[in-house]
């Protein structure tokens, strides 16, 4: 049995500490912050980069430097056969694509799983893979797995203000000055590839309803359950201060009794696109491994 390691990077939401306990490795993401880098759960932790944020510092998302993700597998390969690599969607980041090109010089002993997911549905793909490495899958099999479920989630997040989303050219001023003027309350979707609108709401508890009603909708239509989520997973994540996930996670989890939901903060290559204060719902369908 191929002996598979297991890779992905911050924004899956899994730090270093947690990483060591799963066996994993993760690729912490770079930043630069007023022309300084700083690499995520290394030296910049989440209370640093939203103080940042509110400073209105200048800051901006890279990717891992070739060398560091080569380096990284070459010592993985050292002790494994073979290495799964799980990076961030492609559609949000170049990262994926540099990694599949680096692992053309690997004569297939690295795959690299491209399945468009990032934060707590990201965290799940790396889960699942771990589960197929224990059950005999090689490196091939887990990639092709994991690809061909890769519409099988979904993420729906409100935010607290509009800034964010102005400041990084997503929407226009105009649209932001209106949307700030009437409180409107956006919520967007991580389905695939990109970030997009969803819905526009006027309060923060019909955004959060909006959200609700949208996972429940997935679940039935899309995945084959019913509201109750039998064969899904629900996951929250928030950015910023914990509390209005904690709040949402009571509202969540009456909902859903029996689920073990995971919350965690979103990755912080999202938030610096939407800002604090922001909370979001996930659902992933259970893999049949």
């Amino acid at each position: 049995m191929s002996k598979v390691a297991i890779v992905t990077d911050s924004n899956s939401g899994i730090t270093q500490e947690y990483a060591k306990e799963l066996g994993i490795s993760v690729l912490p993401m770079p930043f630069y912050i007023n022309g300084q880098l700083y690499y995520e759960d290394i030296d910049l932790t989440q209370e640093q980069f939203y103080k940042a944020l509110g400073e209105d510092a200048e800051i901006s998302t890279s990717q891992p430097a070739p060398g560091d993700v080569t380096d990284l597998w070459d010592k993985l390969l050292q002790e494994y056969d073979e290495v799964v690599h799980i990076p961030m969607s492609s559609g949000l980041s170049s990262s994926c694509q540099t990694a599949i090109m680096l692992s053309d010089d690997y004569d297939g002993r690295v795959q690299v799983v491209n399945n468009q997911r990032i934060s707590v549905t990201q965290r799940q793909s790396v889960l699942d893979a771990m589960a197929m490495a224990d059950k005999g899958y090689d490196a091939r099999q887990i990639k092709e797995k994991l690809e061909s479920t890769k519409f099988e989630s979904s993420i729906y997040i409100t935010l607290a203000t509009l800034y964010y989303l102005k400041k990084g050219g997503r929407i226009t001023p105009a649209a932001a000055a209106l949307g700030t003027l009437l409180k409107l309350k956006p919520v967007l979707q991580i389905q695939g590839e990109k970030l997009d609108a969803f819905s526009k709401c006027r309060t923060l508890k019909q955004a959060k309803q909006t959200m609700i009603n949208a996972v429940q909708d997935d679940c039935r239509k899309r995945f084959g359950s019913s509201e109750k989520g039998e064969n899904m997973y629900i996951e929250i994540a928030y950015s910023g201060e914990p509390d209005e996930g904690k709040l949402f996670y009571d509202e969540v989890k009456a909902l859903y009794p029996d689920h073990d939901i995971v919350m965690n903060p979103l990755s912080l290559s999202v938030s610096c696109h939407i800002g604090p204060g922001a909370v979001a719902l996930a659902c992933v369908k259970k893999l049949d491994i």
